[in-house]
């Protein structure tokens, strides 16, 4: 089959363009499962069920063996799966009733195997942001989620809240909040700080619209319940700002890089620390993470820098402003990679980027070798582009 076809271009007109990279080969898993020095999880995307009955953009339509089958694919791979997170497009069309769901499915395949590493996100987004709810409203919410979290048997990623961030009066309201909360967990939880890039309604978190005055409020909070905390997830697209704050912490906390823009160097780290991985874009380039991380065990630092490194504006793409669209980037990739038979997501959301972005994302995904099926990945797009009129 001809890997050749004719993509939109920004100016408006066509271009052919030809696959040529061949595809990654992700590590053989070993006997003994993959062992990293890096802590890594991959937040996983949903498979919705195309032929459903019903109103996408109100309901859920959720394929639960695709969707499972993909987080033992990214177990098998040896990354972990953080689920209910922001990439499940969690408060942007599935709702906490949904993402119970979600997590009762996940962490029931969990239960099958012992290397399954997983968590889940507990929030207040059954909470709606109004100027009567109060922080013990906030409170209330925090404490429903993380007890069902932890009725299932999961590990606690703590999300950050809309509710707060349009309750809160001060830095002093989120102390309050998180102390309560961590005084309570029974196991050790990950803090998630997601800046307002990925969702504006978080503009302000932690009782500033400076990061590095906000910075102050979470270190605190982190540090004066280090043994409640495992770690902390930052998504600020920051590398400077996340250094900062990983030398900060506490030598027993660990931080879980969240910028898709910058994860490989600071994965890899400098002479004063590193940082673990929780990532979206994990999911989207899976073979390419779990390849470098096992050279980075191996301490060969030019090879997990050499696999990285053609990932990088492959993600910076499927993050570009507005980057709380990034999740159609991801599944977009799972599509062309056989993963699910559709392009379709909850609330109607494929269709927040342009065809023009879904072509530069496919040149670069050939770029990046994560086409795993050339010939799959060109038919499929073929398929995108004859809906546009691209024949």
């Amino acid at each position: 089959m001809t890997k050749t076809l004719r993509l939109p271009t920004a100016d408006g007109k066509l271009a052919d363009f030809t696959v040529a990279n061949t595809p990654l080969s992700p590590p053989e898993r070993p006997v003994t499962g993959h062992r990293f020095n890096r802590v890594a999880y991959a937040a996983a995307h949903i498979v919705v069920d195309p032929l459903a009955d019903n109103d996408p953009w109100l309901d859920r339509n959720i394929d639960w063996e695709r969707t499972i089958a993909f987080r033992e694919y990214l177990w098998d791979l040896g990354l972990g799966v953080a689920e209910a997170m922001d990439t499940a497009q969690r408060g942007m069309g599935l709702d906490w009733t949904g993402a119970k769901e979600l997590i009762t499915h996940a962490q029931s395949a969990a239960r099958n195997r012992p290397d399954a590493l997983i968590a889940y996100g507990a929030g207040t987004d059954h909470l709606a942001p109004g100027p009567d709810v109060t922080i013990d409203d906030v409170i209330r919410a925090y404490e429903e989620q993380v007890a069902f979290v932890e009725g299932q048997g999961g590990r606690i990623i703590l999300m950050a809240s809309r509710a707060l961030a349009a309750a809160a009066k001060g830095p002093d309201d989120y102390i309050r909040v998180y102390n309560r909360i961590l005084g309570q967990v029974k196991e050790p939880v990950m803090i998630h700080w997601l800046g307002s890039m990925f969702d504006p309604a978080l503009a302000g978190y932690w009782g500033s619209s400076d990061d590095l005055r906000a910075m102050e409020t979470v270190v605190a909070i982190i540090n004066d319940n280090a043994s409640k905390v495992d770690g902390v997830k930052i998504s600020l697209l920051s590398a400077e700002k996340e250094i900062v704050m990983r030398r900060r912490l506490d030598p027993a906390i660990k931080m879980y890089t969240g910028d898709d823009f910058n994860y490989a160097e600071l994965i890899a780290g400098d002479s004063q620390g590193y940082s673990h991985a929780l990532l979206g874009i994990f999911d989207a380039i899976a073979p390419a993470a779990s390849a470098a991380l096992s050279k980075l065990a191996q301490n060969d630092l030019d090879a997990f820098h050499q696999i990285l490194a053609p990932t990088v504006p492959l993600s910076r793409h499927i993050f570009k402003a507005p980057t709380r669209f990034y999740k159609t980037g991801v599944v977009f990739l799972a599509y062309l990679n056989g993963f699910q038979d559709h392009f379709q997501m909850l609330g109607g959301q494929q269709s927040t980027r342009s065809i023009v972005h879904l072509s530069e994302l496919f040149r670069l995904a050939d770029t990046a070798r994560v086409l795993r099926d050339p010939d799959l990945a060109v038919q499929r797009m073929k398929t995108i582009l004859a809906t546009v009129g691209v024949a």
